[in-house]
């Protein structure tokens, strides 16, 4: 019998609404809690490009919209964090990739969610860890692997 999954108290909220049908709230707590190592508390907010611009100018200091910011408040005993992503950057970042826009989101919300616990990719090593992560849970929620290459390419 496999492990139960981790308790999540989710907010999901839409300051940009264009991209609700493609984020029922049923889907993301399915996909954010294949990601969880622990209990959480976490809100997901769905931003348009100047608000996403905005965070990410105040808190990192990049003056442009990124796809998912992550504020991770604690990691334990309960994980305690914000995910904001920005609706453009990802509708933009899934049609360059060639992906389904709601396959793009299930991997920035396991993304995000891994990072609120902590993982990270600023090293090589690191982003071994954290890929090898990703891919294994999305491939186990039926999504094709997020970083797979082309290799005939």
């Amino acid at each position: 019998m496999p492990a139960a999954k981790p308790e999540l108290q989710l907010s999901l909220q839409f300051a940009d609404a264009r991209h609700r049908t493609h984020l029922p709230r049923h889907k993301v707590v399915r996909w954010m809690r294949a990601a969880l190592e622990a209990p959480a508390e976490i809100t997901v907010r769905i931003v348009d490009a100047e608000e996403g611009q905005a965070l990410n100018r105040d808190f990192r200091s990049k003056d442009y919209a990124t796809n998912v910011l992550t504020f991770d408040y604690t990691h334990e005993p309960v994980v305690v964090a914000d995910l904001v992503l920005c609706a453009p950057v990802v509708e933009r970042e899934a049609g360059e990739l060639g992906k389904p826009l709601q396959a793009h989101y299930a991997h920035l919300l396991v993304h995000g969610t891994l990072h609120a616990q902590g993982y990270d990719h600023e090293l090589e090593d690191e982003a071994q860890v954290m890929e090898a992560r990703e891919t294994e849970i999305l491939l186990g929620l039926g999504f094709d692997d997020p970083y797979q290459r082309d290799l005939g390419a």
